[in-house]
């Protein structure tokens, strides 16, 4: 199956007016998750689960990887040195404030790139001489957003004259809709020009992230930041996965990840932070591809009817599940899957003894409580014995 056989999405997402807006280049992701992600409240990642993420997002395509703000964190910079030692196809990046004793630590380590913040207000790069260093400089103008547009452009091509060599547009309390975000990323690209790569941080305080990711796309960033799992500070960061989806599916633009991996990269991460995620999240919930509705299980041999993309785009597993919701269709499905042969005529006693014990237990059956009434509705009933 091809992948566009794979893609069930609305055709009007292919009408000229849309599509031509985005760029037929491949967009690239730089993830935040050891850095960024890690501000998640409670969250404390280990250098060595730091090394076991950071394999897995070289596995799925990430082009470069936050490895942490050493300066601030010894366990960073531990993290960083055993990151090193992986000898990852993916390029190391740092993280550190526009003062000389964060690059100072950064040259130390040996990483050779890094995105200095500062904010907007107090520009100060080339004071600190950062090009004399010899590091790659991503610079990331802190609560650019909310930042008068000729004082951004100012500060911007500032830090251009002062030796850094990509900028990042970063929406720090996700204070953007996406118009907005495109706006901003189409002006920031306009002011420096197409040589310099631009970059979109976003944040998700108004559940746009995704949204305001692809918007940015459309204005022109060629670099996305995010985390796996929108993990971060408040309500999380840009989701790398789903908006790699969006990109690809929705708007056939090339994207350099391999959505086959994302679900098992997410996984390892939510269980080295010790969180768990929303069973309906878009791409990694385990109900995406799990039915329990009766007028959806009739329809379940045909997924492009009632999925917008097939399970094996993700590397997922389609399943029946039996509950309050499920219909005679459900029942012969699960039937099918355990190799269970029941008469006809006895799907509908089976139908509500299942949904008598789904409201009893407000929950799901288990395959085994199945099982268990299905031995019930077979076994014959104890003859009453005579005096």
């Amino acid at each position: 199956m091809s992948w566009n056989s794979k893609v069930w999405v609305s055709e009007l997402n292919a009408r000229p007016e849309i599509r031509s807006a985005f760029p037929r280049t491949e967009v690239r992701f730089y993830d935040t998750t050891l850095r960024d992600g890690e501000q998640t409240v409670g969250v404390v990642l280990s250098p060595q689960q730091k090394l076991e993420i950071a394999r897995k997002l070289d596995e799925l395509g990430i082009g470069r990887i936050e490895a942490g703000f050493p300066k601030v964190s010894p366990e960073d910079a531990e993290a960083i040195q055993l990151l090193q030692k992986a000898k990852l196809k993916a390029e190391l990046w740092g993280f550190s404030r526009a003062l000389r004793g964060d690059v100072e630590e950064l040259v130390r380590l040996g990483l050779r790139a890094s995105v200095i913040e500062s904010p907007t207000s107090d520009i100060k790069l080339k004071a600190y001489g950062i090009s004399r260093d010899g590091i790659t400089i991503a610079y990331f103008a802190v609560d650019g957003t909310r930042t008068e547009l000729e004082f951004l452009r100012k500060v911007y091509l500032a830090a251009l004259e002062a030796g850094a060599s990509e900028i990042v547009v970063v929406d720090t309390t996700g204070a953007c809709g996406p118009e907005a975000a495109e706006l901003l990323v189409r002006e920031v690209c306009r002011w420096v020009g197409p040589a310099i790569p631009v970059h979109y941080h976003g944040h998700n305080d108004f559940g746009m992230a995704t949204a305001c990711a692809v918007a940015a796309v459309r204005g022109g960033a060629s670099w996305i930041q995010g985390t796996i799992n929108g993990m971060g500070e408040r309500a999380g960061n840009a989701d790398i996965g789903e908006i790699a989806l969006a990109l690809q599916c929705l708007y056939n633009v090339p994207v350099a990840l391999d959505l086959t991996k994302v679900r098992e990269v997410s996984e390892i991460v939510s269980k080295a932070a010790g969180y768990s995620l929303e069973p309906w999240k878009p791409l990694v919930g385990e109900n995406l591809f799990m039915r329990e509705s009766g007028a959806v299980a009739s329809q379940f041999h045909i997924p492009e009817a009632i999925e917008p993309y097939s399970s094996e785009l993700v590397n997922a597993h389609r399943s029946i599940v039996l509950g309050k919701k499920s219909g005679l269709d459900s029942i012969d499905l699960k039937c099918e899957e355990l190799s269970i042969s029941i008469p006809p005529e006895q799907r509908a006693a089976l139908l509500t003894a299942v949904k008598k014990l789904a409201i009893a237990k407000r929950g799901l059956l288990t395959d085994k409580e199945f099982r268990e009434i299905v031995t019930q509705q077979n076994t014959p009933p104890s003859p009453v014995a005579k005096n």
